[in-house]
């Protein structure tokens, strides 16, 4: 079987055994199926003959419908060759039936459909196996149903037959396979006489070798008969002695050959590696007899040695190119920045190539702009194979080509340009004479500019120069020339556009992020934003000044670099926003911006495919309250603030695990208390800060803790420290860095008092606070703060419930505060003329900068900021067109 012809036998008797079976089988299959049909078909035909035969309507309306039709369904059974006709009344009562003893009962199967007027067949898999069933109605002349036949028959019967027949199949599929069977072994074995009996991979390696003789080797190979006629002539032979095209079964002295080359091939005498002259080429031939190995004849090889120099030069020139375009691939592109790109190619091909490189490009594409089109005026960008002061125009450049410079030729024709001799070429001299002289001085004499294409938009172009002994480019170094540029200008592109994005995920994201901390009194700030090499990301910081003097700090990060994450960190940092207006704790915060990140995911329309919805996203919300020196701070997946104590240790408390933004799946946030001494840093920061350090967050926290341990720093002094002692040379991931030094508000600057729910107690609260007032030299604005202290302890007195408690804080406003252990919030609304009240809160409306409600575990505290300065309030003399207009509803 290790034989072709054993192998040829092999393969005709499995085809032949699989064609037996498969027809055998098609045969039986084909049988059964004919069967089912049969089944089906007879079972219907009986069913509808009886169904319509003459007599049987009158045989139903007769008093004894079974002494009437049995005899007649007995003999319609045994005609049909089915197992039963079964006549039943509509209401499912057997009149006629193959077995006796089930006349009169309700019958049994599927047949409320032929009751209601229809006819179907139907298979089923009764006690006797496979069976088919037709049912065809008996109508009335009205159209109604009188009775419904049944005929049911095995299919195993029907089959029984066909099983009869498959003997006679068989035997005939074995004759068939016994004929077949004996054809192909006398074919094998003529087969196996004329193949020497050998198998199919040595006949393959033979033609291989006598292949790979003939045509893949650089020499000529001839196969001379015994009698001096050419048998056979490879394709290099033909072309080493211009042999014509019906060369074969003519003499060697009948090829137009050199007397002694002709007498050698036709000659008794072998021949190793003599010279012979074949036009003018020098041959070296070789001869040898094969008599002992077949018929008599001589193979003879020819090799140009004429040759061998030149290919030699020109296959290490080939291996050079090669390794220079491996070595291009590898070295060009390990960079997204358009300038280092282009120093990568110069690089390249400085001195293997060229001894001298420049590159140019167009100012958009240095901008990551696309260019419009091709334009001779360019900016240079690299120079490399130059030192010191040169002749060429240097880094940095913008050089305007005129048009009859080789670059216009290059950038029209998408082609690079030779010029072979840069002293004889008019248009490299018209650009600028003075220049050009100074260059050919250098000793520099042969240029390739190459246009650097990529999805058809020149971007610029690369200048080769050769100078002093290097030899002038030839016409195969424009090839090459081109690949390499190519390969360049796709990275070029690639860098161009990452830049373009770059540059506009940084502009996006610059105006997302804070331009400046906003005023306020309780904390020292500072802050770092670094984005990683890989592109600007999501994460962002804020400090957001609250009522009651407290400021939060927040501190967030979204997954992933570009458009869509700085887009997401705006959405979410505004989100931050708006729900601080609301005064909500750290925790419940948190909650609604995991609420609205499960609902922008959701709300992404999933048959964009794009994959652009909120992938992860952290957040850190911390509320320092200047008064009590409280600080709240709740995290969703975030890492947690650093504490650095005023003495200098370093603490990381440790607070409730929440998980990240959107995957909270209702779960409440917690958050945790703590109390910081005045001149503490509270250090925040995302991720990339410490898990850039050998991905270990444990040595990350170790390295931040030795960066803020030590004496006491500014805040932006301890940003330095942290960046310099933290920053990697090749950052993955963005980093935001937050540092606030904690200050307390002066007890002196702060009052409060218990108000008894009586409005008799509202007289001495209110001279109390002038008088403390009169105290911080605020007596400019009492008249404002009494009005708007009257109207919110009188709302607290009449509207609330106890505790009720004033507070004034001296800040950078005043800050007037009325809590009482009511959740009922006043809203503003105007009042109309017949409205005894509702007028209150538009009056601290008009005198306060700003006011508001928050709410506490105990109930409510209503705010007021008042101006310092009593710029913003209404004046005592206006007050009482303010009050009019309150009553005026014409009033705009």
């Amino acid at each position: 079987m290790r034989s072709l012809a054993g192998q040829v036998f092999l393969l005709q008797l499995v085809v032949v055994v699989l064609v037996v079976a498969a027809g055998l089988v098609a045969l039986v299959v084909q049988a059964r199926r004919d069967s089912m049909a049969d089944a089906q078909n007879r079972t219907l035909t009986a069913a509808q003959t009886f169904a319509s035969s003459p007599g049987i309507l009158t045989a139903l309306d007769s008093p004894d419908p079974t002494a009437m039709l049995q005899a007649s369904a007995e003999q319609v059974r045994e005609a049909a060759g089915v197992d039963a006709i079964i006549v039943y009344r509509p209401d499912g009562i057997t009149l006629t039936h193959s077995d006796p003893d089930q006349i009169g009962k309700h019958v049994i199967g599927p047949y409320a459909e032929a009751a209601e007027g229809k006819s179907f067949t139907r298979t089923f898999q009764g006690s006797l196996g496979l069976s088919v069933v037709s049912a065809v109605p008996v109508k009335a002349p009205d159209g109604s149903v009188a009775a419904v036949v049944a005929v049911p028959v095995t299919v195993g019967n029907i089959q029984n037959r066909v099983n009869r027949q498959l003997p006679v199949l068989f035997g005939v599929a074995v004759g068939s396979l016994a004929l077949a069977g004996a054809g192909s072994a006398l074919v094998s074995r003529r087969l196996r006489r004329q193949t020497h009996g050998l198998g199919p991979a040595e006949m393959t390696r033979m033609y291989e070798h006598h292949d790979a003789v003939l045509h893949a080797v650089r020499e000529g190979v001839l196969i001379i008969g015994g009698d001096g006629r050419l048998l056979l002539a490879n394709d290099e032979a033909r072309r080493l002695l211009s042999l014509p095209a019906d060369a074969e079964h003519h003499h060697a002295d009948e090829l137009g050959l050199e007397g002694d080359l002709a007498g050698l091939l036709t000659s008794e005498r072998p021949a190793t590696d003599e010279v012979h002259l074949a036009g003018d080429r020098l041959l070296a031939v070789n001869k040898r007899f094969t008599a002992a190995h077949g018929p008599a004849s001589r193979v003879v090889t020819l090799r140009d040695t004429t040759e061998l120099q030149a290919l030699a030069g020109r296959a290490e020139t080939a291996r050079e190119q090669l390794r220079l375009l491996y070595d291009a691939g590898m070295r060009i592109g390990t960079t997204l920045d358009v300038t280092r790109t282009t120093e990568e190619l110069a690089e390249v091909v400085v001195p293997r190539f060229a001894d001298i490189a420049t590159v140019e490009l167009q100012d958009p594409v240095l901008r990551g702009e696309e260019p419009s089109g091709a334009s001779t005026e360019m900016r240079r960008t690299t120079v490399v194979g130059l030192e010191g002061d040169h002749p060429l125009h240097p880094a940095g450049e913008l050089i305007r080509f005129v048009r009859s410079h080789p670059l216009g030729a290059g950038a029209a024709g998408g082609r690079a340009v030779l010029v072979r001799d840069l002293d004889a070429s008019e248009g490299w001299r018209a650009q600028d004479p003075g220049r050009a002289r100074q260059v050919l001085d250098l000793g520099i004499h042969s240029l390739i500019v190459v246009p650097l294409r990529a999805r058809g938009v020149v971007l610029g172009t690369a200048h080769y120069w050769r100078a002093n002994g290097s030899p002038p480019f030839e016409e195969e170094d424009l090839s090459f020339a081109e690949e390499l540029a190519a390969r360049a200008a796709v990275c070029i592109d690639n860098a161009r556009r990452y830049t373009r994005e770059h540059t506009m995920a940084v502009t996006l994201q610059r105006s997302l992020l804070p331009r400046r901390v906003p005023e306020q009194t309780a904390l020292e700030v500072a802050h770092r934003y670094l984005p990683a090499r890989a592109g600007v990301g999501g994460d962002w910081f804020d400090v957001i000044p609250l009522s009651g003097a407290r400021v939060a700090l927040v501190v967030g990060d979204v997954v992933g670099h570009g458009l869509h994450a700085a887009a997401t960190m705006g959405r979410l940092r505004t989100a931050v926003h708006n729900f601080s207006v609301l005064d909500m704790p750290p925790e419940e915060l948190l909650g609604r911006l995991d609420e609205l990140v499960a609902q922008l995911d959701s709300d992404e329309d999933p048959a964009a495919g794009d994959g652009q919805g909120i992938s992860g996203a952290t957040c850190l919300y911390a509320v320092y309250d200047p008064v009590s020196g409280q600080l709240a701070v709740a995290t969703a997946g975030h890492p947690g603030p650093a504490v650095v104590q005023p003495g200098g240790s370093v603490d990381f408390p440790s607070l409730p695990i929440s998980p990240p933004l959107g995957l909270g799946a209702g779960l409440p946030t917690e958050s945790a208390e703590l109390t910081v001494p005045e001149g503490s840093r509270l250090v925040l920061y995302t991720d990339g800060l410490i898990e850039d350090r050998e991905h270990d967050l444990d040595v990350g926290l170790a390295a931040l803790r030795d960066a803020l341990s030590g004496p006491d720093r500014t805040p932006d002094a301890t940003c330095a420290a942290v960046i310099e002692a933290m920053m990697s040379d090749r950052p993955r991931d963005d980093i935001a860095l937050l540092v606030a030094r904690t200050r307390r508000l002066d007890p002196g600057r702060v009052a409060e008092w218990d108000v008894p729910r009586d409005p008799a107690a509202l007289a001495p609260v209110r001279t109390a606070c002038v008088r403390r007032l009169e105290e911080w030299g605020l007596g400019h604005i009492g008249f404002s703060a009494e009005l708007v202290l009257s109207e919110l302890i009188t709302n607290a007195i009449r509207y609330g419930s106890d505790p009720v408690r004033v507070r004034l804080l001296h800040d950078r406003t005043l800050i007037c505060e009325v809590s009482d252990g009511s959740s009922t919030s006043p809203r503003l609304r105007r009042a109309t003329l017949t409205d005894e009240g509702g007028r209150g809160l538009f009056l601290v409306a008009q005198f306060a900068e700003r006011w508001g409600t928050r709410y506490t575990p105990t109930g409510k505290i209503i705010w007021a900021e008042l101006s310092l300065h009593g710029g913003a309030t209404p004046s005592v003399e206006g007050l009482g067109d303010a009050l009019v207009d309150l009553w005026d509803d014409t009033a705009p």
